[in-house]
């Protein structure tokens, strides 16, 4: 075999022997196969041989040929008819020398010209001196004038470098300008290129901000990947440091004390001994030796006086012993010395302790230095009272009150005017010594509030406080402070006829005329009222005080005319007035009992200053603000004024029966539902809620009544069919509710009419008219899942597994994706054929629904009910990972694994997913288990509140509360559970939608999911 690659790179296989074959066979083999003529055919023997120039009767084996070789083929390429013109020979003068002077086409009238080509960037050509061009007359133009440079010969010197050459030689090129990018170089930048500039790039930030979420999440998906394939060595050891909790303390005792490596302390130091002087030994010796004899000064002294030079020098340890002797000493006279009490007070004590300055020698530096600053303030300004203040309170600092009782008194002397210097005086000054300062301090300045204030702060009984007071009232009568304090110590009647005088001295000031009119009669406060706003025609407080007393004196009539006439009166008088403010005003009203009030002021200015077409949304954002803050009445006001404005906005109907579903009275819902419904006739949700309200009030019959009349507003509607079914049906009348549901069917009912009637006749036990119902709804919607899952429960029921078996994968046929059809066929498989069937049922269910976490819980749970722990373990891995974020798993994962490992498990789950109500469930269990009991209710509580509508959860927090709580909790449970009406759960689901439990108010379903919780606890237990 021999392969030819040809010109259009195809390649020809031809079965030829290379050892039998000529050089000509070949060729004529070419071409047959190609139909390229011997002639044009150029063989080529890679690398570079050519056969063409070879024998054709050669075997092109001898060429190097070889079986399964590679040749190539090439057609050279001929030209036209004509022969080759032979080359014209260059002429001779083309070769030589130009003249001097001589311009190409200069006679002819051409002029000579450069390109960029020749220069590269766009610059004038250069003139040199053997190319310029000649003058009109026939001389030659001086050196250095030419083209562009209009230089004459004197700048020729100064003429050099880049400008002699005419550009820049080290000028880079410029990959997206080219050389075009020096052509601007030396070109004014004007207002129009800073504009053209800006243009472009606010062009360029805007393509930028489009292009940048996109940017953001690739680097974040590049950063994942980046960590998760090179993560830190902390979380490459994370599961090593976990499991380092199981070590015993024996354990750790054993791990051996790493020493220290490191070259510095191997070095071996040097160590130098130097001889001890002979003095120090001499004295050593004299120090021990022993004198017999007396010295010569003690004999002269008779014997009784020892020479200081010669004593002996004093031994260290037994001056050691003798401080510990004293100090025994000492604590032994503080300690009783037959009980061994200690006679020390400690409050005492500490108080001493707290006393104690530690001043240190840095600290004493800072107080001379300041006390001499502050010395050299007060003698070169003595009029200047802060430093005075300033010296007092440093001496006191320092511990010297004396000395800075003194320095104030001098202060007082100097600067008797200051009120702020006779305070520091009364402050330092001893008890007895204060009054008599402040006397002479209100001496000295009679109008200062402070020391008049200060003053009756140093009486004891209010009978004197208030002599003081009324004192410095005759000196300052306009003052506010000392009115409101004289009439705190006064009794009501002589605060009122002080507040009478108040406002006659200080008729500005709001705050005492609102006092006056709280202590008057309801005559006299609307004439101070009246006189207060004559007096402060810019105060609101008046007028929503007015409106307040007349509310509380019954004249409810008079509110509303107040607050408007207030607020018309304020307007003209220039005020602006503040939405938010009076709102706070309303909120304070209703705190303080006035409902009235409240509602008339928000009345009249919730919507000031509020656009049209944002008074909706502002409106209900208002009434949920004040919810929220417990401001019930206002937010009642709020929304009916709303419905004033919009009478047909469903939403804020809605918002407000909820209002008054959570916080009024069945009456006042039941009137607020009636209005909704005479404004919205056609909104169904309005009539539900009234009938539901009925119904759950024991009024049957009116139930009734708002369903017919909603039925006449809203003939064809299937929610209130269902309604007036459900409300028959729940009360125990069966065949009022069938014959509901028949009409309902003859009206073209949806597949949810023909589930309520195959229900109906299964809680009637009429198994033939179920399955009638069932095989003819099955018919009108065949992809309606749950009418195939009651077939097959009903054939389930009965014993009939191969019918129910059918019954589910006809379901499947039509609904592929239901995950309760898929449930509920597999563990029938497992009944009937074992745990191999199921699996492949479940496997089937996955291919067929990816990353769907309830299936992969049913196939680990299949493998966990025959015992296959591993099974189930590694279908549980694969399960997270395919489903990381399921809250489902993560709490299934958390109970299959042993005790101690739950922790870390937990953790890992609440990484995951930490508001997944399952989640947050198991992790209660946990603390359960642990005894951590207040922690438990915490985290079930939290669970009930993510997921009020799963009742497994409120199974497990009753049960709880029914081991470890009172009674009061466990009703609270109840209530709640009750108010949420939960729907869904799996052990919830089998209880509730069972034919025994089917009319069970939701306090007995509860109960009986604690009882069938406690089994499978005990069942679980027992297992294990």
């Amino acid at each position: 075999m021999v392969f030819i690659t040809t010109i259009d790179h195809k390649t020809l296989a031809l079965d030829l022997n290379p050892n039998t074959t000529t050089l000509q066979t070949l060729k004529l083999a070419i071409q047959h196969k190609s139909h390229t003529p011997i002639t044009h055919q150029r063989l080529i023997l890679p690398p570079s041989r050519r056969l063409s120039d070879e024998n054709d009767s050669v075997i092109i084996s001898q060429l190097g040929v070889r079986p399964n070789s590679t040749l190539i083929l090439h057609v050279p390429l001929f030209g036209g008819m004509q022969a080759p013109v032979p080359p014209k020979p260059r002429l001779e003068f083309l070769n030589t020398k130009p003249p001097p002077n001589y311009v190409a086409g200069l006679g002819r009238g051409a002029t000579g010209f450069t390109t960029r080509s020749d220069i590269g960037p766009a610059r004038a050509a250069p003139d040199l001196p053997d190319r310029s061009a000649t003058t009109i007359g026939g001389a030659a133009a001086p050196a250095g004038v030419g083209r562009g440079r209009g230089k004459g010969g004197g700048e020729e010197e100064e003429d050099e470098g880049d400008d002699e050459k005419g550009y820049d030689e080290n000028q880079k090129f410029d990959e997206f300008e080219g050389n075009d990018v020096g052509l601007f170089a030396s070109a004014e930048y004007d207002e129009d290129d800073k504009e053209a500039d800006a243009v472009w790039e606010a062009i360029d930030k805007r393509m930028d901000s489009r292009r940048k979420d996109r940017r953001e999440a690739r680097l974040k998906q590049e950063i994942e990947k980046y960590r998760a394939s090179n993560p830190k060595i902390t979380e490459q050891f994370a599961d090593l440091k976990r499991k380092l909790y199981t070590m015993s303390a024996d354990e750790w005792d054993k791990i051996p004390e790493i020493g220290d490596y490191s070259l510095r302390n191997k070095k071996r130091r040097f160590e130098s001994f130097v001889p001890v002087p002979d003095t120090l030994l001499e004295k050593a010796r004299q120090e021990q030796e022993h004198v017999t004899a007396l010295d010569p000064k003690s004999r002269a002294a008779g014997g009784t006086e020892t020479p200081w030079s010669q004593t002996p020098v004093t031994d260290l340890t037994a001056v050691g012993e003798g401080r510990g002797t004293v100090l025994s000493l000492k604590l032994d006279r503080l300690s009783d010395s037959v009980s061994g009490l200690t006679v020390v007070d400690p409050k005492g004590y500490l108080t001493d302790l707290k006393s104690m300055k530690i001043t240190s020698d840095a600290e004493i530096s800072d107080i001379k230095k300041a006390r001499l600053l502050l010395k050299s303030v007060t003698q070169t300004n003595p009029k200047h009272p802060p430093g005075w203040i300033a010296a007092a309170r440093l001496e006191e600092v320092a511990g010297k009150i004396q000395a800075a009782r003194q320095l104030i008194q001098k202060g007082c002397e100097e600067c008797p005017k200051n009120e702020d210097v006779w305070l520091e005086a009364c402050r330092l000054s001893s008890p007895d010594e204060a009054k008599a300062v402040i006397a002479k301090g209100v001496k000295a300045i009679p109008n200062s509030v402070k020391l008049w204030l200060q003053a009756a702060k140093l009486e004891h009984d209010d009978v004197n406080k208030s002599r003081v007071l009324r004192k410095g009232l005759e000196h300052i009568p306009d003052s506010v402070r000392l009115w409101k304090a004289v009439v705190e110590l006064a009794n009501e009647e002589d605060a009122r006829l002080l507040l009478h005088r108040a406002v006659e001295c200080c008729p500005l000031h709001v705050e005492l005329w609102l006092a006056l009119a709280r202590l008057e009669t309801y005559d006299s406060a609307r004439k101070v009222l009246n006189r207060a706003r004559e007096k402060l025609p810019k105060e609101p407080a008046i007028w929503i005080t007015a409106a307040k007393l007349e509310e509380a004196n019954g004249n409810t009539q008079m509110v509303g005319k107040i607050i408007e006439r207030g607020i018309r009166a304020l307007q003209r008088e220039g005020l602006v007035i503040d939405r938010e403010a009076w709102m706070k005003e309303a909120e304070a009203a209703e705190r303080a009992g006035s409902v009235v009030t409240c509602q008339a002021i928000i009345r009249n200015t919730v919507g000031i200053g509020v656009e049209e077409e944002d008074r909706k949304r502002t409106w209900v954002a208002d009434a949920e603000e004040c919810k929220k803050r417990g401001s019930i009445e206002t937010a009642r006001a709020i929304y009916a004024h709303a419905l004033t404005v919009f009478l047909t906005k469903k939403s804020i109907w809605l918002k407000a029966a909820q209002l008054e579903k959570s916080h009024g009275t069945r009456e006042s819902l039941d009137a607020l539902l009636r209005k909704a419904v005479t404004y919205r006739p056609q909104a169904e949700v309005l009539w539900l809620m009234g009938a539901k309200e009925k119904w759950l009030a024991g009024d049957v019959p009116a139930a009734r009544a708002i369903l017919q009349e909603a039925y006449a507003a809203i003939p064809n509607s299937e929610e209130i069919w269902l309604a007036a079914f459900k409300l028959e049906f729940e009360n125990h009348e069966p065949e009022r509710a069938r014959m509901l549901l028949a009409k309902a069917r003859e009206r073209g009912g949806t597949e949810r009419v023909w589930m309520k009637s195959a229900i109906v006749e299964r809680e009637l036990g009429n198994t033939t008219e179920e399955r009638r119902l069932l095989d003819e709804g099955l018919k009108l919607f065949p992809s309606f899942f749950k009418l195939w899952l009651m077939l097959g429960q009903l054939e389930e029921r009965f014993g009939h597994l191969e019918k129910a078996k059918e019954a589910y994968e006809s379901g499947l046929k039509h609904c592929p994706s239901c995950i309760p059809l898929w449930l509920s066929l597999a563990n029938l498989e497992e009944k009937m054929n074992g745990l191999s069937k199921a699996r492949a049922v479940l496997t089937m269910a996955r291919k067929r629904n990816p990353q769907n976490p309830e299936l992969w819980l049913a196939a680990v749970r299949a493998e966990s009910r025959h015992g296959n722990k591993k099974e189930s373990d590694i279908l549980m891995a694969k399960a997270l990972q395919e489903c990381p974020n399921s809250g489902i798993l993560w709490a299934a994962s958390i109970e299959m694994v042993p005790r101690p490992q739950r922790k870390t498990k937990s953790m890992d789950a609440l990484k995951k997913c930490d508001h997944d109500p399952h989640v947050i469930a198991a992790v209660a269990k946990l603390f359960w288990h642990d005894r951590k009991v207040e922690k438990a209710r915490t985290w079930l509580n939290r669970a009930v509140t993510l997921a009020p509508d799963i009742g497994d959860f409120w199974a497990l927090y009753y049960k709880f509360e029914i081991q470890h709580g009172g009674e009061e909790n466990q009703k609270d449970v109840i209530k709640r559970c009750i108010a949420a009406e939960p729907k869904h759960g799996e052990r919830w689901q089998a209880i509730s939608k069972a034919v025994e439990n089917s009319h069970q108010p939701t306090e007995a379903i509860l109960k009986k999911a604690v009882v069938a919780l406690g089994k499978e606890e005990s069942a679980a237990e027992s297992k294990h």
